[in-house]
């Protein structure tokens, strides 16, 4: 980060400002600001507006500009009366003054089509129309609204003096035209959101009740409130209740994906398996390294730098005994020949839609037979969760079918102290003890998308064409677990795959990363001789 040389003129420029500071507020902003002896003088001010080449972008619209209006009138129609607001959210502190990269909120970027870091701060409002305007007997509900912050450019002194939207600091980014090119949605300054807000809000017949999608920004969250206070609408719990509903209905949403959707899924798929090969290439030259594992991470997060907006999750490199801690993030651990490495990574797309894939490798490229014997169970239990799946079926189905297997294997084995239908009871599932996560989530803009849906909406509801979801079973023996023999002690092994349900019945759209043992042997021999080229 960009530091300054401070000299005795700065010190002395700073005195004088201090000395001129006009009360508590201006000495406490000191405080926070000490770090930075920005200039104020007015010369400066009318200098640095003066002299710049007009570097006004080209801006085009957006894809997903084409899918968000069939999106918005869905919704629109789930609330007929009612105003809908929509925050992108705000940056996120890591420590003192600096922020975590900004996301959008996924419920924002679904309605906008936004992907990347556009926009902190920006509110999407969908306003009912009057029932009786040509729009309304046109079949239409409401007219979105999008409200940013107006570009901060070389003709305001934001340009220079405002950290967060200042193009001097941040460089060009999208204002009020550019986000109507962009999205096609109509785009106004954010400065007019309040009285947008609260425009005709009350309990009256024609008056409007407002919802918003609480969690994504606290700041207008608390404005909505006070809007909806003021105008009768003062029950909190009902509020909450209120907006929990239009989240619900937002997750849901989502759960069928349009055909712009799938295509970024695959791209998210491809970018994640190029990802794969990454890790691969460097596998022989870690083994036996301190951190090895993070070695391997900075491999696969560097291709998601490359080829889209970022990791869709935090990468999992786990190798040996780290393998059987499903979420094993630090990754500081050292990767040894002959053991098994489990990685769970997905790349996110500019688009922000996420692929979730795992792979378990033996680290010297060959599996021992012993490791083939728990892989091989984890193959068929997931394939027997794939052929589960099929329009009309359900997520429990594929649970079932994928443990069903698991017991059985583990019943083989000698390792399950029950036979497999008590197991598989309600009242029994000790198999559980080596595969107690679920084995298929919703996949999309989140890695666990659709999470705010009902239960009766996801678990239960049936698997319908447009769906895109994870099988992920897997066996995790720990190795402090003293009830299997030592053998299996401190081994992971999960295997997963992204999966497109169709009208004809489910798809592998990972089916191009490796998984049967043979192809990830050979995978991993290619890979490693690319390496050794580099």
């Amino acid at each position: 980060m960009m530091g300054e040389v401070i000299t005795d003129k700065d010190k002395e420029y700073e005195k004088m400002e201090r000395e001129s500071a006009p009360g508590p507020d201006q000495a406490m902003s000191d405080r926070v600001n000490n770090r930075s002896l920005r200039p104020r003088s007015e010369a400066f001010k009318e200098f640095m507006t003066t002299g710049w080449d007009d570097n006004e972008p080209q801006i085009e619209p957006l894809e997903s500009s084409k899918y968000t209006p069939a999106r918005l009138e869905a919704l629109g129609k789930a609330f007929p009366g009612e105003r809908i607001v929509i925050p992108a959210g705000q940056p996120k502190v890591r420590n003192n003054d600096c922020d975590y990269a900004f996301r959008p909120d996924t419920t924002f970027s679904y309605y906008t089509g936004l992907g990347e870091d556009f926009e902190a701060g920006a509110v999407l409002v969908l306003n009912p129309v009057d029932p009786d305007s040509p729009e309304a007997k046109a079949g239409k509900t409401h007219v979105p609204e999008l409200f940013v912050a107006p570009r901060a450019n070389h003709y305001t002194q934001d340009f220079f003096m405002n950290a967060h939207y200042g193009e001097y600091w941040v460089g060009p980014r999208a204002g009020v035209k550019e986000m109507t090119a962009m999205t096609g949605i109509e785009t106004n300054d954010i400065a007019q959101l309040p009285d947008a807000l609260s425009k005709d809000v009350g309990t009256e017949a024609g008056a409007v009740r407002v919802r918003v999608i609480r969690e994504a920004d606290p700041a207008i969250t608390s404005m909505v409130e006070e809007i909806r206070e003021a105008n009768g609408f003062a029950d909190p719990d009902n509020n909450t209740a209120a907006d929990d509903k239009l989240h619900e209905f937002a997750a849901e949403a989502r759960m069928c994906k349009d055909e712009y959707e799938v295509r970024e899924m695959r791209k998210a798929v491809a970018a994640t398996k190029h990802g794969f090969d990454n890790i691969l290439r460097k596998i022989p030259s870690s083994l036996g390294k301190p951190r090895s594992e993070r070695m391997l991470e900075g491999a696969f997060n560097a291709i998601s730098r490359e080829e889209g907006n970022e990791v869709g999750y935090d990468t999992i490199i786990a190798s040996g005994a780290h393998a059987p801690i499903l979420h094993w993030m630090r990754n500081t651990g050292t990767v040894e020949s002959g053991e098994l490495l489990l990685i769970d990574a997905g790349v996110e797309v500019n688009s922000l839609y996420t692929a979730d894939i795992t792979r378990t490798f033996p680290t010297n490229g060959k599996f021992t037979d012993f490791q083939k014997k728990l892989y091989q169970a984890v193959l068929d239990s997931q394939q027997a969760g794939f052929e589960a799946a099929k329009p009309g079926a359900t997520y429990s189905d594929i649970h079932h079918a994928c443990m069903r297997v698991i017991a059985e294997r583990l019943h083989d084995w000698g390792i399950l102290p029950v036979d497999v239908e008590e197991s598989l009871s309600p009242e029994g599932q000790q198999h559980r003890r080596w595969l107690a996560c679920g084995v298929a989530h919703h996949l999309g803009l989140d890695v666990h998308d659709c999470a705010q849906a009902r239960y009766e909406s996801y678990q239960n509801a049936k698997i319908r064409p447009g769906m895109i979801f994870t099988i992920e079973p897997g066996l995790y023996f720990r190795e402090d677990d003293l009830l299997i023999p030592p053998e299996y002690r401190g081994i992971g092994i999960r295997i997963e795959d992204d999966v497109l349900m169709t009208e004809d019945g489910p798809e592998w759209i990972s089916a191009g990363i490796p998984k049967r043992i043979d192809d990830v042997e050979a995978w991993m021999a290619d890979m490693a001789a690319e390496g050794a080229k580099a």
